[in-house]
């Protein structure tokens, strides 16, 4: 099929960022230029310095002191706790021989903290969670301090450890990059049947063995967990930008093509590196089309509303302006064409075993929705990435991956789900959030109700376990970004509000907090903007105040006078598991929008 040819919003909204950008980017490409040309070669380095950096390299010292190849850094966010980075226990190790397969040398420049989301959500330390892709940029930085390396492999796959990761590894955007994952654990329980018994719990009608239970078939060995949450969101936009090996998204752990694709990646490297004559630095492979290739695939997925935080400060790392309007403008020309848990009853490896990425991106790129022309790490461009991986006679190879195995997962973008990507821009008085309508029904895109008004997400339960709030009802649950409590996300309230809305009420949620690629099946304005710290207009409402959500008309308001009341006053910061130690972190940060990011703020990008 011949390609269209580009849509003319995705145009327009393409040349509108790199207008926006043009200073910033230009600052960064200049900065990069320089580093690329102050970066020390290694023999000319002191003997001393060379020594200590070569003191544990065992076999390859003599490689390494020799200069006859690369030298390639891994950035690894390895822990044993963390079911999807379980696997990068031994990919180290396995690197390094694959290096010394095309004359390169590998070494571990260090490691990044990878916290689950899963196992704080609900609890105290989630409101570490949004920070510590901070501590991952700053972690990459350190690591990659020791200018030693000529490539760099970045190991990690969950939702704010890859943002991370490409925030600290863009201000090394003189070198060549490629993001390594390690796949998706194989399928549990249905996802309808674990929704089904979280509700039953909410309700008291089962008890916590049996919670436990279900959540145990759910998430159950190592891997990826199979919604389709930020962590695999971030998957499908390392493949969107072109930064994976073609096709490594959702390739399950122990798999042979799995293994495969990670040797790929080292090969791959080793011959893209500083001193290699197919040069493809990161700084030139993130650029203003890649960002917009991120979004159009969030928006033709369904992908984490995460990442309307995400892709604007990593955007920000490449000298990029993105924002909501931008990503509310490409939502109205990109259509959705797939339905994946929770937007759908299928998780990630029905969606890969469907055509996953490569069918995505191969109907995106014939109706012209997507940009072909980026310089990713693969030959080929982005159509390199609309064919699927698969081995044949133990050699690794590519193929086109044929229609849709699943037509209630995945369809063509000639026949889609729906005419829009489901990420909408509300805004009104009551300030600027983002709503995901791909998740929910459309007659419930629109919720006019009095409000209540919560501190905190564990409030919200007690109210719904009292009676009081059996009623149609805005529940409001402020003091959640980033400057208040570092916006952890609020789970804990899906399944409160989903029994309200199968009882026949009309619910909305609106809060200054996140609720990630989970949030499911009720209207959700997040992310609002200004936040309620500080003064931000969720501050001034009170209880019974009516308060209208409508993805419609992109309103987000209420009836109330705002101007003649006095902001509620902000809660002190709680201590305790290390929340303390982040006050910096939360005093300096910046608004949602903008990536909210002490770090990026703070550093003037």
């Amino acid at each position: 099929m011949t390609n269209k040819p580009l849509n003319d919003t995705i145009h327009r909204v393409t040349q509108r960022v790199i207008a926006n950008s043009r200073d910033g980017r230009s600052r960064y490409l200049e900065l990069m230029e320089r580093e690329r040309e102050r970066m020390p070669e290694r023999s000319q380095v002191s003997c001393s310095n060379l020594a200590h950096a070569y003191a544990g390299a065992d076999e390859d010292q003599q490689a390494l002191r020799a200069s006859t190849g690369p030298n390639l850094a891994i950035v690894t966010a390895y822990n044993d706790m963390l079911s999807a980075h379980q696997p990068y226990y031994r990919y180290p190790e396995r690197m390094k021989i694959w290096a010394r397969e095309v004359g390169a040398t590998v070494q571990v420049a260090g490691g990044t903290p990878a916290m689950c989301d899963g196992v704080t959500q609900g609890e105290d330390g989630m409101e570490l969670s949004l920070f510590s892709r901070d501590v991952i940029a700053l972690s990459t930085a350190v690591a990659l301090s020791h200018q030693m390396y000529d490539g760099m492999a970045l190991l990690g796959i969950c939702d704010k450890i890859v943002p991370g990761l490409m925030i600290g590894a863009l201000r090394f955007g003189h070198l060549p990059a490629i993001f390594v994952p390690a796949g998706p654990m194989p399928s549990g329980i249905p996802n309808k049947q674990k929704q089904a018994v979280r509700q039953l719990y909410a309700e008291g009608k089962a008890d916590r063995a049996q919670l436990l239970e279900s959540e145990m078939q759910s998430y159950h060995s190592p891997g990826t967990c199979t919604f389709y949450g930020t962590a695999n969101s971030n998957q499908m936009m390392m493949e969107m930008m072109g930064v994976h090996v073609p096709g490594a998204a959702f390739v399950q752990p122990g798999k042979k093509l799995r293994q495969e694709l990670t040797r790929a990646a080292v090969h791959r490297l080793a011959a893209i590196g500083r001193e290699s004559d197919d040069f493809r630095p990161l700084a030139r492979v993130i650029d203003e089309k890649a960002i917009v290739n991120a979004a159009i695939g969030l928006l033709a997925t369904g992908g984490s509303t995460n990442h309307a935080i995400h892709i604007p400060a990593m955007a920000r790392a490449a000298g990029i302006a993105f924002d909501w309007n931008d990503l509310a403008e490409l939502s109205s020309a990109v259509p959705l064409v797939a339905r994946v848990y929770p937007n759908g009853a299928g998780d990630v490896n029905h969606f890969h075993a469907a055509g996953g990425m490569a069918y995505v991106i191969g109907t995106l790129l014939d109706e012209g929705l997507a940009h072909p022309d980026l310089l990713t790490v693969w030959d080929g461009g982005v159509p390199a990435y609309a064919r699927e991986p698969f081995e044949n006679d133990e050699i690794l190879n590519w193929r086109d991956p044929g229609p849709s195995g699943d037509a209630e997962m995945l369809r063509p973008a000639s026949e889609p789900f729906q005419p829009d990507g489901g990420m909408r821009l509300l805004q009104g008085n009551l300030g600027r959030a983002c709503f995901k309508s791909s998740a929910v029904e459309r007659e419930r895109w629109t919720v006019e109700a009095p409000c209540r008004v919560f501190a905190t997400q564990h409030a919200v339960a007690e109210a719904f376990a009292q009676g009081e709030l059996d009623r149609d009802v805005v529940v409001v649950v402020r003091f959640q970004g980033p400057r208040a409590n570092g916006m952890p996300e609020l789970h804990k309230l899906t399944p409160v509000l989903g029994v309200l809305q199968d009882r026949g009420y009309r619910v909305a949620l609106v809060t200054d907090g996140r609720m990630s690629g989970a949030s499911g099946k009720v209207p959700a304005a997040i992310h609002c903007s200004p936040e309620a710290r500080g003064g931000g207009p969720l501050a001034l409402l009170r209880d019974g105040d009516r308060v209208r959500v409508c993805a419609v008309t992109g309103e987000l308001s209420t009836s109330a006078d705002l101007a003649a009341r006095e902001p509620s006053p902000d809660p002190q910061a709680e201590l305790g598991v290390g929340r303390e130690l982040f006050a910096m972190f939360r005093a300096h940060a910046d608004e949602a929008e903008r990536g909210g990011s002490s770090m990026l703020a703070l550093s003037g990008l």
